[in-house]
């Protein structure tokens, strides 16, 4: 072989290479995007479920001290993530801001309780864990009612139930497809390479020996794609959270970490199996069929 031709090989081989790198990258960012979805998803139904608030309505004859000694025994119960007490001074206050004018100079006094807002943690936030909370809370004294919006927890709990299962879907489906994508392009990369894989076998090289070297290849091809698109998941993440600066409360870089784990595994894993499928492959095939 000339050195013009030896000079035509590298370059097509770097190509090959280069291009292998690139659609790994894309195919596992598709996949880390989706991933950040899901993870987004999960921490804004928490985030949503964490915030459905019940109002604990404190009988009038109960002085302050007593409402704050119940507020500390709420808090108690496994059921519960936090609570606010909302005294009579401040019921009134955010219900002339809401209302816009002044209710109590308007009656000459101050109808509104003193109440508890219970915030349920997540797993308790559905409407049969809320009714034995109520149920459970019902029979103390001090308390007069507790009021919540049913309806909108019901409609909150099916629409996250139906949501993650879209997400779901489409993950696992991308997921296949990312494999699919990355196993052909690893195979259409390694075709070119058929012949001297064919020629290596019959000089008398093992197979191991013939294997090795493309597996390494295959292995650093996925992490060099894995760790570009690890850096586009990360410039993405900053961008959205400029655009949306509420996305800071989904923030979970813990999570994050994970996603970024498993895009890596995935690129490594993907391209190194299916580097190691495409040479067998052609080690198993007759000289012949090469050509086809």
């Amino acid at each position: 072989m000339s050195v013009i031709e030896q000079g035509s090989s590298r370059k097509k081989t770097k190509s090959v290479y280069v291009s292998t790198v690139i659609s790994i990258a894309l195919v596992l960012l598709m996949t880390g995007l989706l991933g950040l979805i899901l993870v987004h998803a999960k921490n804004l139904s928490r985030y949503v479920k964490e915030n459905i608030v019940l109002n604990v309505i404190v009988n009038d004859n109960v002085n302050e001290g007593d409402v704050l000694s119940l507020q500390k025994d709420l808090e108690k119960d496994p059921y519960v993530l936090r609570s606010e007490y909302v005294s009579k001074e401040l019921a009134a206050k955010n219900l002339k801001e809401d209302l816009g004018e002044d209710f109590v100079e308007y009656l000459g006094r101050n109808p509104l309780l003193p109440s508890i807002d219970i915030y349920m943690k997540e797993q308790y936030a559905n409407s049969d864990s809320i009714q034995t909370f109520i149920n459970k809370i019902g029979k103390n004294s001090r308390i007069k009612e507790v009021v919540y919006q049913e309806s909108l927890i019901d409609m909150v709990n099916k629409n996250i139930r139906v949501i993650s299962i879209v997400i779901l879907a489409f993950t696992v489906i991308l997921l296949i497809i990312a494999v699919a994508l990355i196993n052909n392009t690893i195979r259409l990369a390694i075709y070119s390479q058929r012949f001297l894989i064919k020629s290596m076998q019959l000089i008398g090289a093992t197979k191991t020996f013939i294997r090795k070297p493309y597996i390494l290849y295959g292995i650093v091809h996925g992490l060099i794609g894995a760790l570009i698109a690890i850096l586009l998941l990360i410039l993405t993440l900053q961008f959205a959270q400029k655009q949306v600066p509420e996305l800071i409360f989904l923030r979970d870089w813990v999570e994050f970490a994970m996603i970024f784990a498993i895009v890596l595994g995935l690129g490594i894993l993907i391209s190194g199996a299916s580097t190691y499928f495409a040479v067998t492959k052609y080690l198993r095939a007759k000289s012949a069929s090469l050509y086809r």
